[in-house]
């Protein structure tokens, strides 16, 4: 008769308390930031930009003589003196005229050297890239004698075609610097995908290149013509005529070593910047957008 043997009884497991958990730290990310400690810097650094604004508008709107600091009442008077009384329309004209053909001559130029410069290989390139770079630290004061002799030879003295080839020329190197980095963004392909298809060169660049260069051409153009709008130097000096004058020069003429109208200076001043503001308002949008987003698939 068999015998079954039962299974040795194993001792029950030792119940042991569980370790406490030790408390995990986070560390804050720039997502958890408050939002009162970026909206603090931000709205004093805010302030501290918009105050001179201000007081060029305190200025600009208040009647004359008064100390309030608050524009009230609100009188155009000094804006109807410097448009009226100190030709500040002629002045206006004079800067749109130089700035829009200060901005055409860079552009049309710039682009043609730039793209000289970045699809082409010639044995000077890096000497005239290295010209180009050094151009920028010569000031525009050093310009002024041999611009106004070559001036006085070709009979442009006293001619807003001086001021306008002065600018052309001070602003070109670097354009012609940017345009050339837009044009070696575009992609090489795309041009000879343009021949293949039967296009010459200069086809194939209106037709694929350039309207990928339409951010990089606005934002160019746009810095030359609020260059030349602020230009001051170069219209005082090749100008003598004062209904040939621009807007900068006319708001020296509206300081004497005497007195000066705070009020049509301020007025002055605002009708300058309009026209700044206006450009960097619509050129925002093409400095921040890629311009060659989506121009080669992969």
């Amino acid at each position: 008769m068999s015998t079954i043997k039962e299974a040795p009884v194993l001792p029950a497991p030792r119940r042991t308390r569980p370790e406490p958990q030790r408390p995990v730290t986070r560390h804050r990310s720039w997502d958890e930031v408050p939002r009162w400690q970026i909206y603090l810097p931000l709205s004093i650094y805010l302030v501290f930009t918009l105050i001179p604004f201000y007081w060029i508008l305190l200025f600009a709107l208040r009647p004359a003589g008064s100390t309030s600091l608050v524009p009230w009442p609100i009188t155009f008077d000094h804006f109807q003196k410097v448009w009226t009384e100190r030709d500040f329309g002629t002045y206006f004209q004079n800067s749109v005229l130089v700035g829009l053909a200060t901005l055409v001559l860079t552009t049309v130029v710039a682009l043609a050297g730039g793209y000289a410069l970045a699809r082409f290989d010639f044995r000077i390139k890096r000497g005239f890239m290295l010209a180009l770079l050094c151009s920028q630290f010569v000031p525009g004061a050093l310009l002024l004698v041999p611009l106004f002799e070559i001036f006085a030879e070709l009979q442009m003295i006293n001619s807003l075609g001086s001021v306008i080839l002065a600018e052309t020329v001070f602003q070109l190197p670097l354009s012609m610097i940017l345009i050339s980095n837009f044009i070696k963004n575009v992609p090489y392909s795309l041009e000879e995908a343009a021949w293949v298809d039967g296009c010459n060169r200069f086809t194939a660049f209106r037709v694929i290149v350039l309207p990928l260069l339409r951010p990089g051409l606005i934002a160019v153009g746009s810095f030359a013509f609020v260059h030349s709008w602020n230009h001051f130097l170069f219209a005082l000096m090749f100008l003598n005529n004062q209904a040939k004058q621009t807007i900068p020069v006319g708001l020296n003429t509206l300081m004497s070593s005497d007195s000066v109208d705070l009020g049509a200076l301020a007025a002055g001043g605002i009708i300058a910047a309009v026209p700044v503001v206006l450009v960097f308002a619509f050129i925002q949008k093409w400095l921040i957008t890629g311009f060659s987003a989506g121009a080669v698939k992969g």
